[in-house]
């Protein structure tokens, strides 16, 4: 009797876990480690499939790419594609004051709150969670943000938003500085939302 010839979808499926109560945990686990160890650019989906043992079709299945995956392993309470969509949908004209609203508005929930205070103070005493969040953050958020307006310089431009608003949450959630502490959100969205629009949209101004 000849061998039995297996068909493609056999073959490939060989020594791969199916999908199954476990398998999302698995991905979650393989990706912690991967990004630990890799860092968030480092890290890729199939890397992570391998390391789970699963196909890459499931890692797609249960995540919506590599920011939803980094965002499970960080417990990031928040969908970082859905925050980006809102920030740059509508008026470019608005997109600094935009910018400003939507992260206070992500941080204002207690419950929501204590989970990205807990998060911000992991990055402040472990170095390997701060170039996780760092690596997140510049490509996957303000990255993303600051490319969209076809600005020049989007790099910088990213990162200059980040500073202010990691420096914003960081005093007002974490540190708590008297003022800003207690200051409305609306009131910090008019204060800061020029600023945030110099720095992602318009023109640097130059001396005359």
């Amino acid at each position: 009797m000849s061998p039995r010839v297996e068909d493609g979808a056999a073959q490939r499926g060989r020594g791969r876990r199916p999908g199954g109560p476990d398998t999302r945990a698995a991905i979650v686990d393989a990706a912690r480690s991967s990004f630990a160890a890799k860092g968030y650019d480092k890290t890729s989906l199939r890397g992570i499939a391998r390391d789970a043992g699963v196909d890459p079709a499931l890692v797609h299945h249960y995540f919506d790419g590599k920011a939803a995956l980094f965002a499970e392993t960080m417990a990031v309470p928040v969908n970082p594609a859905e925050v980006i969509s809102h920030v740059i949908a509508g008026d470019q004209g608005r997109l600094g004051w935009r910018l400003v609203e939507t992260f206070l508005t992500i941080w204002e929930p207690p419950d929501r709150r204590d989970a990205l205070v807990a998060l911000a103070r992991s990055s402040m005493t472990s170095e390997e969670a701060a170039r996780m969040l760092r690596e997140f953050l510049g490509r996957e958020v303000f990255g993303r943000i600051a490319a969209s307006t076809g600005a020049p310089d989007p790099q910088l431009r990213g990162a200059l938003a980040a500073s202010q608003m990691i420096g914003l949450v960081m005093a007002r959630y974490v540190v708590r500085v008297p003022g800003l502490a207690d200051a409305s959100r609306a009131e910090l969205v008019e204060h800061l939302g020029p600023v945030l629009q110099g720095y992602l949209v318009d023109e640097p101004r130059r001396p005359e």
